[in-house]
């Protein structure tokens, strides 16, 4: 949906002119924190592609990120059923809270967003000084990471024939991990993959 139609639709007389939007990190999934825009805060995020926010308090507009560098970059705006608030699907740049978290709202981690902060994990082993097996991983090269990934492969197909679920759930762990690994070496990543299936998935 255009700007012009999600101005529109909203019904601002309901919300007052203040619209309230939440934000979601569009890889992880997670939910970042909540704002409220005017008309001219949403087209300025719109045009700009950086969130901008109308302050109740302060009455002005502000841009997350204006003073801290942590923007949010929108990915895409969408409008709810009943045209009285949004939610803006973001990368965000840094972390999102003012309190140094990634998220203003404190819960466990959902499936996506492990698999996201996982990755990060990965990528952060392989530039840190310290020695772990990630990074010797990484350090062996190529050949040695598609070689893990064919073991635990054939591991995995192995344990899924037997009666041990414990031992199962394990080998299918390893060869995520492995296959994580060879994915970040390869500069792809999850979101790169999950999106290729999201594209194959409307061919059918």
């Amino acid at each position: 949906m255009i700007i012009k139609n999600i101005i529109s639709a909203i019904n601002w007389s309901k919300v007052n002119n203040i619209v309230p939007v939440i934000i979601q990190n569009n890889f992880s999934g997670r939910i970042l924190m909540l704002g409220y825009m005017n008309k001219e805060a949403l087209e300025m995020t719109f045009n700009n592609k950086i969130v901008t926010f109308y302050s109740r308090v302060k009455k002005r507009l502000w841009t997350k990120g204006e003073t801290s560098g942590n923007y949010l970059n929108v990915i895409d705006i969408i409008l709810d059923c009943d045209f009285d608030s949004i939610i803006i699907l973001v990368k965000p740049i840094g972390k999102t809270c003012h309190l140094k978290n990634k998220s203003c709202f404190n819960y466990k981690n959902t499936f996506f967003d492990f698999l996201y902060r996982l990755e990060d994990i990965i990528k952060n082993k392989k530039k840190s000084l310290k020695n772990s097996y990630t990074k010797k991983l990484y350090n062996s090269g190529i050949e040695r990471i598609a070689q893990k990934v064919g073991e635990e492969s054939v591991e995995t197909i192995l344990s899924s024939l037997g009666k041990d679920s414990n031992k199962f759930v394990n080998e299918v762990s390893d060869l995520l991990y492995h296959l994580l690994v060879l994915i970040n070496y390869k500069k792809f990543n999850m979101y790169k993959i999950i999106h290729n299936l999201i594209e194959r998935n409307k061919k059918n």
